[in-house]
């Protein structure tokens, strides 16, 4: 049926204010998302997570004045009471939306109102005057304070503009440097609160907004608390804050900590195999970065594809604790562009420290990307009792390297070769030159080490290699800072003690073809992995729906020495996980918290947190509790 011209321009009208009403959702939206980034980036600089309650007014000032508040003692006791104990965070968001920081104009239009003949100035005692007598009084420490400032205090005066222009200045640098702190550490981003990996406004998760402090104190019926108690905290640790909770309890008996089967290679004698070596290093903020690589597999054949540490010389005394470390490789299909990559198997059989899987694979390109949990290869404090040397003067002055920094160097180069011919092309010295000194060599420079140091076929041998960080230390004259640059990056200790990273090797063995794999990258996860991640645990995991909340499934799944728990949020809304591991036994979670919380964006799925034991030889219960928090 054919319609009217009108019924058309309604019908326009009506899609057009829809528009206009979704695009003003977004941007209140983003708005929302920035001002509760603030809050985040504000409270995290005084407190060491967001579940940490503010416990004193000392506190609550600092984490204002962090937000580019600067609020007077009247305004701090307006919210921090004699029955008040402490204010969690949903708290300091609600106050920070009462109190908004002056804006430059009205802090001018207020000096202005006493200053009536557009001076610019105000006599210090016509200031005291008004500021301890009138609207929200101030004391008289925090008016001297103002006028002991040198900058715009002269002669019994203040020069109000200049102070404005300060007080502003501090406001804004405050919130700046909270968030520059939080956007630069990457604990502070993900620790407590998961994985936020979107980087537009749009994709930052909000808060479940709760009823201002006011609000409550009028609507709430239940009789206040005496004087003297306190006041019921909205997160306590306990289940009565959570309307909603999932449980696993998974426990693993210490002989089947690494029985899960797998073929040995060594079963393959005539299969063709590829290898190519690697490493997980830890950075500074936490996060693990390693080689990503490509796979390129000529014809449809069954294939057998592991990765393990690599064995390096042990010497005695000298920790190994990176043949311990969990690891696993995921292996996701390019169909049309490597953003299109399908999640195809990953290494989820074991045999002892090896990780590995085996099945036909198509002909096709191949993405293999490394992975490890984090619980073992993380940040640990180590007392050093004395500095490795690394260099000293021989019988005839000259210098030389130690036979301990010798072997470490060796290590090293075994690490870096990571086609594993004894030799260095290019290409993989300039994955190691990415790494500690963050730029690459070029073809010309490379030619000047062709002539200085030994090379065979282009490539550079172990010699060549001993020979150029023996230049670098004779460069410095002896000075070993950076060559210390190079060993730190690489995941030494001042011990000469690899603590920060993790080598590994990878072979793929086909039947019918030779595979070809290659290192393309070396960098932090992506979200790719992330997403296969979060994938094969639902594929493969148990799932559970939270009681009383359908929208909101946990899948938890175990393969051979890991235990894996993903939450899924199928609501519209963000939701706010309450994790409890404390009925746990002899576990190690990536967290490094046995309680903390995790948001997931609306229509999303992320990782709660990966468990391995601490001690594979004894027996380990993981009993973990998933709560929505209120």
């Amino acid at each position: 049926m054919a319609s009217s011209p009108g019924s058309n321009a309604s019908l326009a009208d009506q899609k057009g204010t829809r528009s206009e009403g979704s695009q003003a959702k977004k941007s209140q939206h983003a708005e929302e998302a920035i001002f509760y980034k603030n809050c985040r980036a504000a409270y995290l600089t005084v407190l060491k997570s967001s579940l940490e309650n503010i416990k004193s007014k000392e506190q609550l000032t600092l984490v204002l004045q962090q937000a580019g508040r600067n609020p007077s003692q009247k305004t701090v006791n307006k919210y921090w009471t004699s029955q008040t104990t402490t204010l969690n965070f949903d708290d300091f968001c609600t106050i920070l939306k009462e109190e908004t920081p002056a804006t430059r104009t009205e802090l001018l239009e207020a000096f202005g109102k006493i200053d009536t003949d557009n001076t610019g100035y105000i006599l210090h005692d016509e200031l005291y005057k008004i500021l301890v007598t009138e609207g929200e009084k101030m004391t008289l420490d925090e008016v001297s304070a103002i006028t002991k400032l040198p900058d715009f205090n002269c002669n019994g005066k203040l020069d109000y503009r200049k102070f404005c222009d300060l007080y502003m200045t501090t406001s804004e640098q405050c919130c700046r440097t909270a968030l520059e702190k939080l956007e630069a550490d990457n604990r502070l981003r993900h620790r407590q609160f998961g994985n936020q990996t979107e980087t537009s406004t749009e994709g930052i998760t909000l808060p479940v907004s709760k009823p201002s402090l006011k609000v409550l104190k009028k609507t709430d019926h239940k009789p206040a608390p005496a004087k003297g108690e306190s006041r019921t905290p909205s997160r306590p640790s306990s289940a009565q804050s959570c309307k909603a909770s999932s449980s696993s309890t998974i426990s693993v008996c210490a002989s089947s900590n690494r029985s899960t089967k797998l073929i040995e290679p060594n079963m393959m004698k005539e299969w063709q195999c590829a290898q190519s070596k690697g490493c997980f290093y830890l950075e500074e903020d936490g996060e693990i970065i390693s080689h990503k690589y490509r796979l390129h597999l000529p014809q449809r054949s069954t294939v057998c594809i592991t990765i393990k540490p690599l064995h390096l010389h042990q010497v005695e005394g000298k920790s190994c604790h990176w043949l311990s470390v969990d690891m696993m490789l995921y292996v996701l299909r390019e169909n049309e562009t490597q953003e299109n990559l399908q999640l195809v198997c990953f290494t989820e059989q074991q045999n002892k420290e090896m990780f590995g899987w085996k099945g036909e694979l198509p002909s096709g390109v191949y993405w293999l990307l490394p992975f490890t949990t984090g619980c073992r290869l993380k940040k640990v404090k180590t007392q050093i009792t004395e500095e490795a040397k690394l260099v000293y003067r021989d019988e005839d002055g000259e210098l030389a390297l130690t036979k301990e920094f010798r072997a470490a160097l060796l290590d090293i180069f075994e690490t870096i070769d990571l086609d594993g011919n004894g030799l260095l092309s290019l290409e993989e010295y300039n994955f190691f030159e990415l790494r500690t000194s963050g730029e690459k060599c070029d073809e010309e420079a490379w030619a000047v080490c062709k002539e200085n140091f030994d090379m065979k076929k282009n490539e550079l041998t172990r010699q060549g290699f001993m020979d150029l960080n023996l230049m670098e230390a004779n460069d410095r004259e002896g000075d070993p800072s950076d060559l210390w640059v190079t060993l730190l990056s690489l995941g030494y200790n001042k011990a000469l003690e690899m603590t920060e990273a993790c080598p590994f090797v990878i072979d793929i063995y086909a039947e019918k073809c030779k595979p070809r794999i290659k290192a393309i990258y070396l960098e932090a996860g992506s979200w790719q992995l992330n997403r296969a991640i979060c994938k094969s645990v639902v594929n493969k995991g148990d799932a559970k729906v939270m009681d009383g909340c359908e929208n909101v499934i946990v899948y938890t799944y175990r393969t051979g020495m890991r235990i894996t728990s993903v939450i899924e949020n199928k609501s519209e809304n963000k939701v706010i996980v309450h994790v409890n591991n404390e009925q746990s036994r002899n576990c190690l979670s990536n967290r490094g918290l046995a309680v903390f919380a995790v948001e997931v964006a609306p229509k999303s799925m992320m990782v709660s947190q990966h468990v391995v034991p601490r001690n594979e030889q004894e027996e380990w219960l993981y009993n973990c509790v998933h709560s929505l928090l209120r």
